[in-house]
């Protein structure tokens, strides 16, 4: 028996290696195309998703917002704000250390001429003859020149003002420790605050008595070796280097004793009563 011819392919027909081949790449594409689908679909499903997740958060903000906005105020903000600001002065005084010193400078780094900021309270006409600073609820009456003071240990400070708008400057000042006018002046009893105004009360500062006992707050005269002028509060002004600027008050006229937290006049206007950095 003889073995059948081997026929060469008829003329038309394709090798099977190459119809393996074109199968192989059809499908491969397919695959290609079904990814690229998926991926779409999928892109599709998370962008619907993120745009309903920012859109529901940006109502929620929206409606917390305006829901804070919306509740009673308590000196100048919502009462959660001032809940806020309230925390963040307990927090500022548990860490309080009354000998954390601000930092100290070469007097030749002062800035000149000084910065003016902020009037209120504030007259161009200052009568320093007749100017007083009064201490109310110390044992008796006290009404103090400016001489009076003078005679007190005189102390120099150059440090950082502060300011709570964002700047700062390096300033000297010459002046008294309120610690050793209050250990001259003392309250009968011990209090917690210390209040203080210009005259006629057109600014009003409070103060914790902790932050007013510190070595570095200082009934001050002087401002880089010169008296203060008026814009910078004379005769006599606090410099308390541990607050931010609006709680160093200019033209001192009166302290008080107390023991309920007083009013402040930024601390009435949104800003925190504390003012501490």
């Amino acid at each position: 028996m003889t073995d059948s011819p081997v026929l060469p392919p008829e003329d038309g027909l394709e090798n099977p290696s190459q119809i393996e081949a074109e199968e192989i790449e059809a499908a491969r594409l397919a695959a290609i195309a079904a990814n690229d689908a998926e991926v779409d679909a999928e892109v599709r499903r998370h962008t619907r998703r993120n745009f309903i997740v920012a859109g529901v958060a940006a109502a929620a903000g929206l409606g917390g917002w305006k829901w804070l906005r919306s509740r009673p105020a308590e000196g100048g903000v919502a009462w959660p704000f001032r809940r806020v600001l309230e925390m963040n002065e307990r927090i500022s005084s548990a860490f309080f250390d009354p000998n954390r010193l601000s930092p100290t400078y070469d007097p030749s780094r002062v800035m000149r001429p000084a910065r003016v900021n902020g009037g209120i309270g504030l007259a161009p006409n200052v009568d320093a003859e007749n100017w007083r600073l009064t201490i109310e609820g110390a044992a008796s009456p006290v009404a103090l020149t400016l001489d009076d003071l003078r005679a007190f240990p005189r102390r120099e400070l150059t440090t950082e003002l502060r300011c709570i708008e964002g700047w700062t400057m390096i300033v000297s000042w010459t002046g008294v420790r309120l610690a050793d006018v209050m250990a001259r002046f003392p309250p009968p009893q011990p209090v917690r605050y210390l209040s203080m105004e210009t005259p006629g009360r057109g600014y009003y500062v409070g103060l914790d008595v902790a932050s007013a006992m510190h070595p570095q707050t200082l009934l001050a005269w002087a401002l880089n070796g010169e008296p203060l002028s008026w814009q910078h509060g004379a005769p006599l002004r606090l410099a308390i280097p541990i607050k931010y600027g609006v709680k160093n008050i200019k033209r001192l006229a009166a302290i008080r004793y107390t023991n309920v937290r007083p009013a402040d006049f930024w601390g009435e206007r949104g800003y925190d009563w504390y003012c501490g950095h």
